[in-house]
């Protein structure tokens, strides 16, 4: 007599179904996490910031000074401990340029309650400095602005805390 085996009893089965779980048990994980744990990095008034993009891009671009911007920051930076942020700023001809409003902004790409920005303080012609402190390790865009009457002149940097950053 022979008896039927059931295919719950292969290792292979039971293998296979496991890897099917899972794989459906982490996607819907991720899924939750993505609908729930939105870091809301999209700009609420997208549509009628991008409506005339170009026209105000080409405008800005005709109206740029072709200033040369820096923003230097220490190689190690660690959680929670101030670091001096430095800000160089200068016109085409190597002049330093005075500005009264020089904004320090640091952006977390995962998480958009984490972002932060700082006033930065003149330490002679064309020299910002701000004392900074980052509240987590990992990834930041760093956005140095400067106010140039209704115009502003903007530089990125990115930057790694708490972990060992080659920019």
């Amino acid at each position: 007599m022979t008896e039927k085996n059931s295919a719950w009893r292969s290792p292979w089965v039971i293998a296979w179904v496991a890897m099917v779980v899972i794989f459906f048990t982490m996607n819907m994980i991720m899924i939750y996490l993505a609908i729930d744990k939105n870091p809301g990095l999209v700009v609420e008034d997208f549509y009628d910031r991008g409506q005339d993009y170009e026209k105000n891009m080409l405008k800005r671009q005709a109206r740029n000074p072709g200033w040369k911007m820096n923003v230097n920051l220490p190689r190690k930076i660690d959680v929670g401990k101030p670091v001096l942020s430095h800000f160089l700023v200068e016109d085409k001809e190597g002049n330093p340029i005075s500005r009264d409003e020089v904004t320090f902004h640091a952006y977390r790409p995962s998480d958009a309650n984490q972002d932060f920005s700082i006033p930065m303080k003149q330490v002679e012609p064309g020299r910002y400095e701000a004392e900074v402190s980052f509240p987590l390790k990992g990834a930041w865009d760093i956005l140095v602005s400067i106010q140039n009457g209704e115009d502003e002149y903007n530089t990125p940097k990115r930057i790694g805390v708490g972990i060992d950053w080659i920019p």
